[in-house]
């Protein structure tokens, strides 16, 4: 009995320090989650030398060492002016962004004020999670003040598109509930930060996405030298390889499995290495399914993108390709982001649109951020032929883009053509022209031809008396108070 009673006594005190041990741990991972106030200005697209008014929004974030901020890009997009305030806190800090990735939808802020990181414990970042295994995920969400959790299981490891960039990264669904104002903050697993709240499905009951730590610690790693190049493509465009005619005809036998490819972008990395009808087999000795994934851990699938994510921007990769029938190895240079291959760029943040007006014709590359104007339904709403381009097109020639007169400022030089506006250009005086620079370069080297001709892509023409569009051209801008006839970075 004596001897029972002792080890009750201890076994009180132990549970008492380990009670007390979680609580202290508790408040310190509290203490290291952020709430951040941002006031957004976004460029109004159809307007492009406008700005809309400005927006407060509320976001999250963590604490990590070098006293930076971890949190979304999205909540720090188009920023004008950023405060952050610590947990339990009232007081605003200002903020400043240390750097961004759209494209993965992370960002970096500090607090210039020292005073703001005193008494907090920087979170340190874990490892991919499993499947099944618990996260709580911390944050300021909407419907009231004070830091909230919530908890869950991981559901999903995979492939997602991210709604900031409409990129598909790696990412990690669970189950925990998401709302807004949650971006940016931590989900948490033994304590060690494995994601950032990314966003939630619509439609549909807690359903949430995060950035997984290797999205993270990529993030991380490109910055080390002081600038973010950002997460590379290898610009094949690729269809699956299940039919058993489709893997006969182009050379595959036993268990050889790839996908073909069906074109390479201009100026990608792969370029000139890689050819049409190449079967690839292997990315970097991985394997790739028929259906396009890989095997990213046991028995766990995903895009075969993946290995290529993983890479930094100038880094070698190896694809082995199957062309006619023959094996062969292929080393290339990671040099592009996906974003700067699309012919329809995919985000556009914390910069203006560029235009050029020429006799009242509105013209400027074409942008997801522009078909975003038709409002939540854009997918719907927004002009077919823009839609098409957006989903089903790449680039035939380096440095391509859809040049799309958006608007026409009504004046007597441009009758007729009031309500012509989304049309793609094509060729101006019988020249094609791939970009906005290309359309600027011929319409002003052709200053001894009295006509300016404009030809869409449906094959109508849209003409313009020179003299007439010079002659206006001032009183036009002066009317709907336009500043200048071209974006900044044009002029």
């Amino acid at each position: 009995m004596y001897r029972l009673s002792w080890f009750y006594v201890l076994s009180i005190l132990f549970c008492t320090v380990m009670v007390t041990e979680n609580t202290v741990a508790g408040e310190n991972l509290k203490k290291s989650i952020v709430k951040i106030y941002t006031v957004k200005t976004r460029p109004i697209h159809y307007n492009p030398w406008d700005m809309d008014s400005p927006k407060m929004i509320t976001g999250s974030g963590c604490v990590i060492k070098g006293n930076r901020i971890l949190t979304n890009a999205h909540v720090v997009s188009d920023q004008t002016f950023i405060q952050a305030s610590r947990y339990g806190e009232a007081k605003k800090y200002k903020a400043k962004v240390l750097a961004v990735s759209h494209e993965a939808d992370l960002a970096l802020l500090t607090v210039e004020d020292k005073e703001f990181f005193k008494g907090i414990k920087p979170l340190s970042l874990g490892g991919l999670p499993d499947i099944q295994e618990k996260v709580v995920v911390y944050g300021f969400p909407q419907g009231g003040d004070t830091l909230s959790f919530t908890s869950g299981v991981i559901s999903r490891i995979e492939h997602q598109r991210y709604s900031h960039s409409s990129i598909e990264f790696l990412a990690i669904q669970i189950d925990a509930a998401i709302n807004p104002g949650n971006s940016g903050g931590p989900a948490i697993t033994n304590g060690k930060v494995i994601g950032v709240v990314m966003q939630s499905r619509k439609n549909a009951e807690n359903i949430g996405y995060i950035v997984p730590v290797p999205i993270v610690k990529h993030f991380l790693t490109d910055l080390k030298d002081g600038k973010h190049d950002g997460v590379p493509e290898d610009g094949l465009m690729v269809q699956s390889m299940e039919n058993k005619g489709m893997k006969k005809m182009y050379g595959l036998t036993g268990d050889e499995t790839g996908v073909l490819v069906v074109a390479v972008i201009p100026g990608s990395p792969t370029d000139g290495m890689v050819k049409p009808k190449d079967v690839v087999l292997s990315i970097d000795g991985h394997k790739i399914a028929d259906d396009g994934t890989v095997e990213f851990r046991s028995g766990e699938r995903t895009s075969g993108t993946y290995y290529t994510q993983l890479h930094q921007m100038g880094e070698k990769q190896v694809l082995e390709i199957k062309r006619k029938g023959k094996k062969m190895k292929v080393e290339i240079t990671l040099t592009k982001t996906a974003h700067k291959l699309h012919l329809v760029p995919t985000y556009s943040y914390d910069t203006l649109p560029a235009y050029y007006i020429c006799g009242g014709l509105v013209f400027s590359p074409l942008s997801l951020d522009y078909l975003r104007e038709w409002g939540g339904a854009w997918r719907r709403n927004a002009p077919i032929n823009l839609l098409h381009l957006l989903y089903n097109t790449y680039p035939s020639v380096k440095g391509e883009e859809v040049v799309n007169m958006i608007d026409v400022l009504p004046h007597d030089v441009n009758n007729g053509y009031h309500n012509l506006p989304n049309c793609v250009i094509t060729e101006v005086n019988g020249t094609k022209v791939n970009n906005l620079k290309e359309l600027i370069a011929v319409v002003e080297a052709g200053k001894e031809k009295p006509f300016i001709e404009f030809k869409t892509m449906l094959d109508k023409y849209i003409v313009l008396d020179r003299a007439e569009a010079e002659k206006t051209h001032n009183e036009i801008l002066g009317i709907y108070g336009v500043p200048a006839d071209r974006s900044v970075d044009l002029r």
